[in-house]
């Protein structure tokens, strides 16, 4: 059984601040193991249920948080930035399954520490068919084009809840409550890891019955951006109308949720470099 788990960062217990997940701040050294034993948790909690082969997609930054000779489960490590499909590079239709580890709640989503939808310059909201969206649900797009689904997330509980319209059966791991945007209740690390380990183990044990990401195709992303001149450079992708009545406003439809996903990266990519 194979695994492909993207890892994020603002969702691992006690980080409630930029400067904890940033490389050269503040605690980030400290905060980047935490994150780490949160990862091992879940390939542990996994190996436990019977998978058997891993890859971890660093999906955080600059993604190279992790130290791979540290990694459980002699899991590979796919680091490093630019990748064409961004946080979900590296799966495909081998896998058994997704886990989503240390994510975190969308821009628009309320109570979730450290919100935001890809690039918080740029972004403020993305609805998929209609429903607000984080970076787990248009993630859920990818893995729904290689029929894959998305068994394991693990973060606070608005974020757990946020992913539920695309795979209502995944297992949660809630490692904190966030109270709002930066601060939260998290549990102890080592209490952390072990709703994460029992959790992924539970994943994995009921893969037999998990589905794709359930999202109707074709399918639309609805992105809304922080100023209209964004989405005026946006909307020349091939594929990217502007909204007729918002000028902050555009719209992303496709029957394939692979290219649908890759149309989206190449918006935030783009949006990236002049969001400043």
């Amino acid at each position: 059984m194979k695994i492909f788990i993207s890892s994020d960062m603002e969702g691992t217990a006690g980080v409630v601040d930029w400067d904890q997940c940033r490389p050269g701040a503040g605690d980030y050294e400290h905060y980047r193991g935490l994150l780490q034993r949160e990862v091992n948790a879940a390939i542990t909690g996994a190996q436990a249920g019977g998978a058997r082969r891993f890859l971890v997609n660093d999906s955080h930054g600059r993604m190279a948080n992790l130290r791979p000779e540290q990694l459980a489960g002699r899991a590979r490590y796919l680091s490093g930035r630019h990748k064409p499909l961004y946080m979900m590079q590296g799966l495909d239709e081998t896998f058994d399954g997704v886990f989503f580890v240390s994510y975190h709640g969308s821009m628009s989503c309320p109570g979730a520490a450290l919100s935001h939808t890809y690039n918080p310059l740029a972004i403020s909201e993305v609805r998929l068919n209609g429903v607000i969206a984080g970076e787990s649900g248009i993630n859920s797009l990818a893995a729904l084009g290689v029929g894959v689904p998305v068994v394991l997330i693990t973060g606070d509980r608005a974020t757990a809840e946020e992913m539920r319209p695309y795979s209502p059966g995944v297992a949660t791991a809630v490692v904190k409550e966030s109270l709002n945007r930066f601060a939260a209740d998290s549990l102890h690390p080592d209490d952390a890891c072990a709703v994460i380990e029992q959790a992924a183990r539970t994943a994995v044990e009921t893969l037999e019955h998990a589905r794709p990401p359930q999202i109707t195709l074709p399918a639309t992303l609805t992105v809304r951006f922080r100023n209209p001149d964004l989405a005026e450079m946006a909307h020349w992708i091939e594929g990217v109308e502007r909204d007729s009545d918002e000028a902050t406003v555009v719209h992303l439809t496709d029957e394939d949720p692979l290219r649908l996903f890759r149309r989206f990266v190449t918006v935030v990519v783009l949006t990236r470099g002049i969001a400043e």
